[in-house]
């Protein structure tokens, strides 16, 4: 909203400085500054409220150290995460952005469906909460509304990489007018596809269409069932895994302020036309505005960690951990690195795969010799480090210095060939 208004104030008033919000890079940073301000300068009111609401963690005994002294802390705070994230985005993002509207849309979906979740454990004191079966309906149908704003919204095209390369190669790009008058171009001469950034295959893309090939001629009209699935199943597992992750205090918020960086990175490098001619990327206008978004994210985050960290005073609750899951699966659809995560979120998926393995082996064994084995003293993971000894603030350490090395990661793959 203040973007419009002082783009006007600049306009017809000719006020100095006004100008400057059109720069991505300064309404991130200011994004990121207000969010962390937000969440830091009003977390200790909500603690306090939800402490007189006897909103309370019920914590469930299993033998861990410290387990006992979190009982009663006050959960839910993924509210104060999302409050952190809506109100900066609404101030200083372009809101009439197709990107930024999916991004509202899916944060304020998944926040609700896991506010729900929390509620029924809370003031129904049922420790199973929203039932599966529910969850995965939520999760697939904000799937399939991000995979039909992908395939069918006219505001979201791509423009080929290997176009991209022969204007650069033609054009002096930097040379400010001739910059903005390409990203013109490009924009409208972009188009319609399924294509997608994988690393270590040809061209470092594949297009989700030629997995139809085998129905013949016509089959590229089937290309959005594909992609459907592929969404559902990123946002579904990413939300997951961060839900597993949230069980010791500030370890799911750490690890995701450092995949959110990441994630800006990238989309920032995806809505400039000569860092994508250099990275060989796919040019995608108007991606860039999720710079904005992401830096919200990435300062809601880091000023949770203010209150969540050891010894945690809040807990984000299912309302945090689904949010947060959906958010980074989504925003990485949105820029075509959706196969990035299983690097760039390979924290979230060993807990994923750490409880999966535990529960079928253990089923596995008690079939086979009568009594079942595990593979890991407990899961998910960081219950097994604790089981060990290790005490909860250097499991965290451990875990976001994994994270960043992952992250470094990812983005050099952008430029391995």
């Amino acid at each position: 909203m203040l973007y419009y208004l002082f783009d006007y104030l600049e306009r017809e008033f000719g006020l100095m400085g006004a100008g400057v919000v059109q720069y991505i890079s300064v309404r991130s940073a200011l994004a990121f500054c207000l969010s962390l301000l937000i969440v830091v300068g009003f977390g200790g009111r909500f603690i306090r409220w939800l402490k007189k609401m006897q909103i309370g963690e019920s914590v469930r005994d299993l033998g861990l150290e410290g387990q006992k002294e979190k009982q009663g802390t006050p959960t839910m705070g993924g509210i104060i995460i999302i409050a952190g994230i809506v109100i900066p985005v609404l101030l200083f993002a372009k809101i009439n952005n197709i990107y930024i509207i999916i991004m509202l849309i899916t944060t304020i979906w998944l926040g609700a469906m896991g506010f729900l979740d929390d509620y029924i454990k809370v003031f129904r004191k049922n420790k199973d909460g929203l039932k599966p079966k529910y969850k995965l309906l939520g999760q697939i149908v904000i799937g399939i509304f991000v995979a039909c704003m992908m395939c069918f919204s006219p505001q979201i095209r791509i423009y080929e990489k290997q176009q991209v390369e022969a204007y650069t190669q033609t054009h002096n790009l930097q040379v400010s007018s001739n910059y903005e008058r390409a990203k013109q171009q490009f924009t409208k001469e972009s188009v319609h596809s399924t294509k997608t950034t994988m690393p270590f295959v040809k061209n470092h893309e594949i297009e989700y269409s030629k997995v139809l090939k085998f129905l013949g001629p016509g089959y590229e009209k089937y290309a959005f069932l594909v992609v459907v699935l592929v969404v559902i199943l990123v946002v579904m597992a990413v939300s997951n895994g961060c839900n597993l992750t949230d069980g010791i205090d500030g370890l799911c918020v750490g690890v995701s302020a450092i995949s959110g960086s990441a994630l800006l990175l990238l989309a920032w490098i995806s809505g400039n036309l000569l860092l994508c001619s250099y990275f060989d990327l796919l040019f995608i206008p108007n991606i860039g505005e999720l710079s904005v978004f992401g830096a919200a994210f990435i300062g809601s985050c880091c000023g949770f960690l203010w209150w969540n960290s050891y010894p945690a005073s809040v807990f984000m609750g299912d309302t945090g951990s689904l949010c947060i899951g959906g958010i980074i699966g989504v925003f990485a659809l949105l820029i075509r690195k959706e196969w990035l995560l299983v690097l760039l979120c390979g924290v979230f998926l060993i807990e994923n795969l750490s409880v999966i393995i535990q529960r079928y082996w253990f089923k596995y064994t008690k079939k086979k010799y009568g009594q079942g084995r595990r593979v890991f003293l407990m899961s998910p993971l960081h219950h097994h480090f604790q089981l060990k000894g290790i005490k909860e603030p250097k499991i965290v350490q451990r875990f976001y210095l994994v994270a960043l090395l992952l992250a470094v990661a990812t983005i050099i793959t952008i430029k391995i060939r």
